[in-house]
């Protein structure tokens, strides 16, 4: 029982010294938290290049019966015909006419110089919830082309889809191509990278106060002398100012 009290007031002692430790540093924690936050913040607003993001949703059906009741078999082939979809639409047999669509060429000109690969890891097409709409989103440092690009894939990859694959019925396209997030960037994050950043200057600051203080051996109260030695303080001898005794003398 006493070894457990013994215990309990170690941790409150410990406990009662982070605190002490905190508090005296509490004014350099919160500065580095802050100037970090907002380091971050300015760095991702205007050093890091802003991406747009447009997209589409179109719906995958599946060749049906000659019953007008669609089943279940039926939805879920139309469903698994979605996954296949998305890597056709990210093949070069949908990619390279988009490439080279003279349309694009016209008004984008900057963007003739696009490769395959970069277009095709600009663009990400995923199943929604597992049903039969997919969704294709491309990103890119221009909202206008990146819309563009998105519609043009979703008037050449129905055709191309249905020469793939035999058991296509059709690929319709649900919404209009927009961009998203009313047209402001889907990246960088700024409040996001803000907040990295401070957790970031948090937690080195923190790390150097702990380190500093714990690795300090010097004795600072009169408690910390009898703590270390074990034994009773018996007086303490007063600090003088040499300037006031030699006044006194």
């Amino acid at each position: 029982m006493e070894e457990n009290n013994e215990k309990v007031q170690e941790s409150e002692i410990d406990l009662r010294v982070i605190l002490d430790i905190l508090k005296k540093n509490i004014i350099p924690l919160i500065l580095v938290t802050a100037i970090f936050g907002a380091a971050f913040g300015t760095y991702s607003n205007f050093f890091i290049t802003k991406q747009y993001s447009a997209s589409a949703l179109l719906v995958v059906n599946n060749k049906k019966q000659d019953s007008t009741v669609i089943s279940s078999t039926e939805i879920s082939a139309a469903q698994n015909l979605a996954d296949v979809y998305a890597i056709i639409i990210r093949s070069m047999a949908v990619l390279s006419p988009v490439l080279k669509d003279e349309q694009l060429k016209e008004q984008f000109p900057k963007h003739n110089s696009q490769t395959y690969e970069k277009l095709r890891n600009s663009i990400s097409v995923s199943s929604q919830n597992s049903t039969q709409v997919i969704k294709i989103t491309m990103k890119d440092t221009d909202a206008s082309y990146a819309k563009a690009v998105v519609g043009c894939i979703v008037q050449k990859a129905p055709d191309i889809i249905k020469y793939c694959v035999e058991s296509a019925s059709s690929v319709n396209e649900v919404d209009d191509v927009q961009i998203d997030n009313n047209g402001k960037p889907v990246s960088p994050n700024t409040l996001r990278n803000a907040i990295i950043g401070a957790l970031v200057g948090f937690v080195l600051t923190l790390a150097v106060v702990f380190i500093r203080e714990f690795t300090n051996n010097t004795f600072k109260t009169e408690e910390d002398i009898a703590s270390a030695l074990n034994i009773p303080l018996l007086g303490i001898i007063p600090s003088v100012d040499s300037k006031e005794f030699n006044k006194n003398v």
